[in-house]
């Protein structure tokens, strides 16, 4: 998996910013990024919890591939890959309102998408209709296949490899 992250992070670039594998020092900016949103932005965002020992017990688990997107020392950007056993992996990510509509989020899908696809993984996400925000930047996702509706208005998508 290593070697995979590292290739996606320097293939996948933006300038300006800096992408990487985040370590115990991010995690307080990660905090930071999540609880500085409006709430509006982070209702249907809840892969863990966002206190310090969420975070901490996240990125101790091996399934959680945890990564940031940095303009100097401020985190901007925050996005996951999520392993199981099955080789299915669940991504997600979260822009900072200010910096939307940079390329950030085109970037961090980059990155999810090939780290998975290419250790095998079928990629995968669960996306409320109701999330006007997600909807409307997956709107023209081209990777973007629904499998099936699911309860409480949420898709259950798969991010499929063009080849």
């Amino acid at each position: 998996m290593d070697e995979e992250v590292k290739k996606a992070l320097k293939e996948f670039r933006l300038p300006g910013f800096e992408t990487r594998q985040l370590n115990h020092q991010d995690l307080t900016l990660l905090s930071l990024l999540h609880d500085s949103q409006e709430a509006s932005r982070v209702t249907y965002f809840n892969p863990h919890g966002f206190d310090q020992k969420s975070l901490l017990s996240v990125s101790r688990n091996p399934a959680f591939l945890m990564m940031g997107v940095f303009q100097g020392h401020r985190m901007v950007g925050y996005f996951f890959l999520r392993f199981f056993w099955n080789k299915k992996c669940f991504v997600g990510r979260l822009i900072d309102q200010p910096f939307e509509g940079k390329g950030i989020g085109r970037m961090m899908n980059s990155i999810m998408y090939n780290i998975g696809w290419r250790m095998g993984f079928k990629v995968l996400s669960t996306i409320s209709r109701k999330n006007s925000l997600v909807m409307k930047s997956h709107a023209n996702n081209s990777f973007m296949k629904v499998l099936r509706e699911l309860d409480d208005d949420y898709l259950f998508v798969q991010f499929v490899e063009k080849k």
